[in-house]
């Protein structure tokens, strides 16, 4: 896949070094390109996949937003058309800290847009377990959301394409919210109740 990365912080420059690792063509939509996290993201994937948000989302058919959620409204409009574009929001309102008016970031996304096929995926779990969705002999799996099959099946193949071991569907776009409380719920966990960074969650069966 043709993928923009849009944010390239903790989450967005994981992503972007295991889908390049995967055979991925990653480019990464940057204001300000030459910043000293992006620099040290460019040794690592090549600066000449380093662009502004909207010649990256030009180029790609895949955009995964992982910018803070405050500054969402302002982002997706950086972006150009987005007609036909899968967007994947990655992103979270935290502490009330969102975009204003919005229960969650991918409502937000869907009315300053163009795209019809927004799901949301990759916001459940820490950017550590991006970096290593391994767990012993297990890997951690991860959740999308969205009306859109198309979008749902590019998040999916996305997230095994990480190391997770599934990404399972968990509804349509009325599920957005709950993908949030999700993952205030693994935050909560993680630094409020002193379990640390290093868990994660799995689906199991029987």
């Amino acid at each position: 896949m043709k993928i923009a990365i849009i944010g390239s912080g903790h989450v967005g420059g994981a992503l972007a070094k295991k889908w390049v690792k995967a055979g991925h063509t990653v480019l990464v939509g940057a204001r300000f390109p030459l910043s000293e996290k992006n620099i040290k993201l460019a040794t690592e994937i090549g600066e000449d996949r380093f662009t502004t948000p909207e010649s990256a989302v030009k180029q790609c058919e895949v955009v995964l937003i992982s910018t803070p959620a405050p500054a969402t409204v302002e982002v997706v409009k950086s972006l150009g058309d987005t007609t036909g574009k899968i967007i994947i929001d990655a992103m979270n309102i935290v502490m009330n800290r969102g975009p204003q008016g919005y229960q969650h970031t991918t409502a937000a996304i869907l009315d300053n847009t163009q795209a019809t096929d927004v799901v949301k995926c990759f916001n459940t779990t820490g950017f550590n377990n991006m970096e290593n969705p391994a767990y012993g002999n297990h890997a951690l799996d991860l959740f999308v959301a969205g009306d859109s099959e198309k979008g749902k099946a590019a998040a999916i193949q996305l997230a095994k394409d990480a190391g997770f071991a599934e990404c399972y569907p968990i509804g349509g776009n009325d599920k957005f919210e709950l993908m949030e409380q999700f993952a205030w719920f693994w935050i909560n966990l993680a630094m409020f109740q002193g379990q640390g960074r290093e868990i994660g969650f799995k689906l199991l069966k029987r």
